[in-house]
């Protein structure tokens, strides 16, 4: 329990690095007070105009070639350049200016089963004709059942000539438009009246929003020419992301452009030993995450969130799989596999139920919590004491609950017409379910976990369950807008416009200018590399080495409510580890709470379940270098205010590195496709 402990730590010895004075720290208190501001102005508009036609190629393959790791390298990187612009027109930008472009950048990404691809909402439909043509949607029949609204057919010029700008593509770019504007209504309305259940009536810490508007403080202070510690540690992160990137991303992509084959000195996303381990540890997924930045997220997750998920995904991935396959419960594992495969077949001998099992368990807990808060909260309501926290701050630009609640039941209503359009056949009831009772409440559940851990969870496979159970057996079912989603995440992103003390109908300005720009930049650019070659190739790493994995789990699923064929994903739920699932997650916060340890432990021990040990022991290396070296040699106090912008900073390195890499190479593309 000591390695949990709060108390406070003296700095130890002579420091490198200046720490914060008292008055420095208490400055992140006192920006409580500090007015208001709407940042959308014409810099705004720039911004968001730079960010579409010059950033997003870039992104686009970065994000092909290095994956999640360097997410947020073009936010960064577009702030750094407009600074200096600015600079040199004599003009400053405010921490609100700049966090309005941080959050512009944030639209260049898209997550699509389970996979976040750069380049905004047309990256979707790159990925949805991959998948459906691959040969084992072709073998699985799948191919043949996909209507337009998805993908045009494999003899298509749209698919054939791999450009958007073909009239096959209408249907499914009309329904990309429609996704685009009615999923923001509903993650608006809903995520608003999250933020202010959790952080205004609640009051939970939320420990990831400061790092944007860290980010963003500290390029204010250097705009402004009153650099403080921020912008001191924002450098350190920077130079440290402009090392390591040096070597990730620059290397390779520089040498894959002169040579056959390229450099590559540390290998991306992560070191397999699968191989080399399995005589002794078989079926084991053993490896070792190589982004940085994992080390620097351990250093800002709350500690027992860190240890419990070190411990479970060691303990799951790394010592059961062994055991579980010497006692004849891992079948479909043989040797030679590496670490994605053998995490595929493994995780539907077993842990697919096991998953289920815990999340049930959480869920239960998370909804017990919530009863518990609301009485807790209804008790000092009447007593007088939650009086004071229900106040709202003066200019934030809020908005009464109800009117955020009936725009997110308008956009509810419309996914419930358009999924009923599409596929009239599947039951309504469900639809309506989904949106006017399961999404509100599971995002209710992981808006309290984001605010009290910076992590979330689910019940898997309700969507994929509510197929079966239907007896629905069209495979454009899998693709149909159904009203199912989890906004939680939401209010952690108005906590984070809260602490820029930026007016919330900045954001909303934005997104309305921002929207047709972000749509028809995506549209060029993934035309534009997706015309240089093909999407998955081995010219682009990370997209060769997870598409194929991610794409043939999920025609596999396409399979799943098939009557009389395929019945494999439904024999890999089994009833009996569904409860050991269970039964170990409420052993498990037993021994928690007897044990007196923090709640977040369990929650660790949770999401360890559902996280590789090559992503998890970065970050406990990170965590455990910053409890027992960086805490106790800088302060408790002064390093909790340094991490947030240490990490921000380390981003900014990392992209002003990458994206040097990807100009280089979109140019040698683009030269190379030329006749003469």
């Amino acid at each position: 329990m000591a390695l949990f402990s709060s108390k406070k730590q003296v700095p130890e010895g002579p420091l490198n690095v200046s720490p914060a004075t008292q008055s420095e720290v208490e400055d992140v208190t006192a920006s409580e007070e500090e007015e208001f501001i709407d940042g959308f102005s014409w810099k705004t508009v720039i911004g968001a105009l730079f960010i579409g036609f010059i950033m997003m190629p870039g992104a686009i393959y970065l994000g092909l070639i290095a994956g999640q790791g360097v997410g947020p390298a073009a936010q960064w990187v577009t702030i750094i350049l407009f600074m200096e612009m600015a600079r040199r027109s004599y003009q400053t930008l405010k921490k609100q200016e700049i966090y309005l472009l941080y959050y512009v950048g944030a639209a260049l990404t898209t997550q699509v089963a389970g996979i976040a691809i750069a380049g905004g909402p047309f990256a979707g439909l790159i990925w949805n004709s991959y998948v459906v043509h691959t040969p084992i949607a072709q073998a699985l029949g799948i191919t043949d059942g996909i209507p337009l609204w998805v993908a045009p057919p494999a003899d298509s010029p749209g698919i054939l000539g791999r450009s958007f700008f073909n009239a096959d593509w209408l249907p499914a770019i009309g329904l990309l438009i429609f996704h685009q504007v009615f999923n923001r209504m509903k993650s608006w309305g809903l995520g608003y009246a999250l933020f202010r259940v959790t952080s205004d009536v609640e009051r939970l810490p939320f420990p990831l929003a400061p790092i944007a508007a860290e980010g963003a403080t500290a390029l204010a202070e250097s705009s402004n020419q009153k650099e403080g510690w921020r912008w001191r540690i924002f450098s350190i992160g920077s130079m440290i992301g402009v090392g390591w990137g040096a070597l990730y991303i620059l290397l390779p992509s520089v040498t894959g452009l002169v040579f056959a084959q390229p450099i590559t000195l540390v290998s991306v996303p992560f070191i397999d030993y699968t191989p080399n381990t399995q005589k002794v540890l078989p079926s084991a997924l053993t490896g070792l995450g190589t982004d940085l930045g994992q080390v620097f997220i351990g250093f800002l997750l709350p500690l027992p969130v860190v240890v419990g998920t070190f411990v479970a995904a060691v303990g799951c991935f790394v010592i059961a799989n062994p055991i579980l396959y010497n006692q004849g419960i891992l079948k479909r594992w043989v040797s030679g596999t590496d670490m994605l495969q053998s995490q595929f077949v493994n995780y539907f001998d077993f842990w697919l139920s096991f998953g289920i099992g815990t999340s049930v368990v959480v869920a239960v807990i998370g909804i017990a919590s919530v009863i518990k808060a609301l009485a807790t909260a209804k008790k000092q309501k009447n007593e007088g004491v939650a009086a004071p926290q229900l106040s709202v701050p003066k200019g934030r630009g809020d908005i009464p609950i109800w009117i955020s609640l009936a725009v997110f039941a308008v956009g509810t209503l419309a996914y419930v017409a358009m999924c009923r359009y599409l596929v009239p056949d599947f039951p309504t009831w469900i639809l309506i379910f989904f949106g006017f009772v399961w999404t509100p409440i599971f995002s209710y559940i992981n808006a309290r976990m984001a605010g009290l851990a910076g992590t979330e969870v689910t019940i898997p496979y309700v969507r994929e369950a509510s197929f079966m159970l239907a007896g629905y057996r069209k495979v454009d079912i899998w693709f149909a807008p159904i009203p199912l989603a989890d906004y939680g995440g939401m209010a952690q992103h108005f906590r984070t416009v809260e602490l820029t003390r930026t007016k919330f109908t900045s954001i909303v300005k934005v997104e309305i200018m921002m929207l047709p720009i972000m749509l028809g930049c995506s549209l060029l650019f993934w035309s534009f590399i997706w015309k240089l070659s093909p999407i998955p190739a081995a010219t682009y790493p990370f997209a060769a080495k997870f598409w194929p994995v991610g794409a043939q789990n999920q025609a596999l699923w396409f399979t799943a409510n098939r009557e009389g064929e395929n019945n494999f994903l439904l024999q890999s739920i089994r009833s009996e580890y569904i409860m050991a699932g269970g039964l170990a997650a409420i052993l498990a916060y037993g021994a928690t709470i007897i044990g007196g340890l923090p709640v977040l432990f369990f929650y660790g021990l949770i999401n360890g379940t559902h996280t590789l040990p090559a992503f998890a022991i970065p970050q406990f290396i990170g965590a455990m270098l910053g409890y027992f070296y960086f805490r106790k040699r800088y302060g408790e106090e002064n390093w909790k205010a340094y991490t947030p912008v240490l990490v921000a900073g380390y981003y900014c390195g990392m992209g002003l590195i990458g994206m040097a890499a990807v100009a280089l190479a979109l140019l040698s593309k683009s030269v190379s496709r030329l006749p003469y």
